[in-house]
């Protein structure tokens, strides 16, 4: 699987899922939208679960095709399900379109802008839910595999300025992947032997991209000044609006509630040892070791 497929596939699950969101959207109540939406919440949390563990599976086979060498762990796709990218229970999310709405509502706005504001929110939900539990696999798979030193930046379909600032970076196995909501950008993981990709900067992705989408990525004046010499990045903060997973997920096991860390939170907590992650992620449930005999399963 290359680096394309592989970016096609997420983004087109992502892309469905969205669809499916703004579909139960449309089917909302607009007298009743918190138990109309309420009803649709069930069949939603379900469609999304799964697709969150479909998004996960792929990571193994994804990082094994590209760097090569055998892996030692495989990824556990369900423990990237059921949880938001903040921690936070999936169903408590889905909640939000409709809290969304209402509050518009109740600030005055008209009906019609207020349920647009909550289809937004359910889209947004759906698709980055999905996306960034693929990406996170893709992280865990990175840092349990020993051929992985690093990964690489590549962006995907119709981006965004603050993607493309970061197009083409090289990053350490255990560094966060900074996205923003709906973000499609994808890890190349890389070794020391083999690279992830041929490096893309933001100049080259920049000219890439034909005069119309330059202006709609940059804005008229950004676009304009960068076609004239000015730097990608100085026109654009490419912090701005990004972030990564983060938190503590709080379960129950046994006589108490027990706090599991989110993987991108266990890579801060490793500190850089690669030993520690491993360790930590196979504590929290998100990686479990191969058996000689097993070769590592998608």
């Amino acid at each position: 699987m290359t680096p394309a497929e592989h970016a096609r596939q997420r983004a087109a699950l992502a892309a469905r899922v969205r669809r499916e969101f703004r579909a139960s959207w449309q089917r909302v109540d607009r007298n009743a939208i918190r138990a109309s939406w309420a009803a649709e919440i069930p069949r939603l949390l379900a469609l999304l679960t799964t697709a969150q563990q479909v998004a996960a599976g792929t990571a193994d086979a994804y990082v094994t095709a590209v760097v090569g060498g055998g892996a030692q762990y495989e990824v556990v796709s369900p423990a990237l399900a059921f949880v938001a990218s903040d921690g936070r229970p999936l169903e408590t999310l889905l909640q939000r379109p409709a809290a969304t709405a209402l509050s518009a509502l109740a600030g005055g706005g008209q009906p019609r802008r207020a349920l647009a504001v909550g289809q937004f929110t359910a889209e947004l939900i759906g698709h980055t839910q999905t996306a960034d539990a693929g990406r996170v696999a893709d992280l865990v798979a990175g840092a349990a595999h020993p051929e992985v030193t690093g990964y690489t930046r590549m962006i995907v379909g119709r981006t965004c300025a603050r993607c493309v600032v970061l197009a083409g970076r090289r990053y350490s196995w255990k560094a966060n992947f900074k996205r923003h909501p709906k973000c499609d950008c994808i890890v190349i993981p890389s070794s020391e032997v083999v690279p992830g990709a041929d490096p893309v900067s933001p100049g080259a992705a920049f000219r890439a991209l034909d005069r119309a989408e330059q202006d709609r990525v940059f804005g008229t004046d950004g676009a304009a000044a960068i076609r004239a010499g000015a730097d990608v990045a100085q026109v654009v903060n490419a912090r701005s609006g990004m972030r990564s997973a983060d938190g503590r997920l709080f379960t129950t096991t046994g006589g108490g509630p027990r706090p599991r860390l989110m993987p991108e939170q266990i890579f801060r907590e490793a500190r850089g040892d690669r030993a520690e992650a491993v360790r930590l992620l196979s504590l929290h449930g998100y990686i479990r070791r191969v058996l000689p005999s097993q070769g590592a399963r998608s």
